[in-house]
């Protein structure tokens, strides 16, 4: 039996994700077994989004996250790695100086990806695996730290991605984001609202996950907008202490999940959806999945 193992890092707005993933080929199925997912809340979105640059103190964190990331890898023996950066790092004005000091101290190659190739990535996650939404036309949310990419699903297919420049650590800092909404509501009324029959939300992202968490529902459970609304009343009351210690929060949780959770509410009002499938994929599943693809299911089935 052989089994391949593949690492992918996520460089987000809010954190930093290492998954190390099995990969088992049989003839009958490929097998996916998450071996360890390390995370890191670095939030170089605090900086970008609000000077344009990353500073010298959290580019050195940066790069010692990046250092901690590679010692993993090479203890776990990967065949292969992918490295992705998205919102935080294709805004940052000395974004590419700080890669190649990580390139430099840890070897690590990372790539600056668009919003459509997150999307695309996010795709390659197999999401229709872990739901079975009922719904013909379904709505794709995946909520960042500097991001939310919308993609429109019509018979379990993708029809069309937009990315737009409205997450949670922007909102945090106080950015302008009227513009934005405007935007996103146009591509809505455009795109959503002429489609004929209901429209379900799926969700993606650290936040709308903790919540569905929360839930105790199963990940074929889709979670209610009047939940959704409940959940975000109850957490906006809470002070920083009990939504950490009450709830069981991150501390780089407790304070991005109020302005997710918004923005789902504004998409579920703007849609007229009522509901939001929480398959728990993001980023890091789909870059395992497509890397594998490309560079050794071929040659397995060879």
């Amino acid at each position: 039996m052989k089994i391949t193992r593949i690492a992918a890092i996520d460089i987000g707005s809010n954190s930093l994700r290492l998954l190390i993933t099995n990969i088992i080929h049989t003839q009958e199925y490929t097998h996916y077994k998450k071996v360890s997912i390390t995370r890191l809340p670095v939030r170089l979105g605090k900086d970008v989004f609000a000077s344009g640059e990353i500073s010298k103190k959290l580019g050195q964190r940066l790069v010692d996250s990046m250092r901690a990331f590679a010692a993993i890898m090479r203890v776990n023996n990967i065949d292969d790695y992918r490295a992705c950066a998205t919102s935080a790092m294709r805004e940052s004005k000395n974004g590419k100086y700080w890669l190649k000091e990580i390139k430099e101290e840890t070897g690590i190659d990372i790539e600056i990806i668009d919003g459509e190739e997150e999307a695309h990535l996010v795709f390659s996650a197999k999401l229709f695996d872990k739901i079975q939404p009922s719904e013909k036309n379904l709505l794709f949310v995946d909520v960042g730290g500097g991001s939310t990419e919308l993609t429109l699903f019509c018979d379990n297919q993708p029809v069309l991605s937009k990315s737009f420049p409205i997450g949670t650590v922007r909102i945090l800092l106080g950015a302008e984001q009227s513009e934005n909404w405007s935007n996103l509501e146009s591509w809505i009324l455009d795109h959503v609202n002429i489609l004929n029959g209901s429209i379900a939300i799926i969700g993606s992202g650290g936040n709308i996950n903790k919540v569905h968490k929360m839930s105790n529902k199963s990940i074929d459970e889709s979670l209610s907008a009047n939940y959704i609304n409940e959940v975000h009343g109850t957490i906006t009351k809470m002070n920083r202490q009990k939504r950490i210690t009450s709830l069981g929060l991150n501390i780089d949780r407790e304070d991005v999940i109020i302005p997710a959770l918004e923005i789902f509410q504004n998409i579920l009002r703007l849609t007229g959806a009522n509901k939001v499938y929480v398959p728990k994929i993001g980023l890091s599943d789909g870059i395992v999945r497509d890397l594998y693809r490309r560079k050794f299911k071929l040659i397995r089935e060879s």
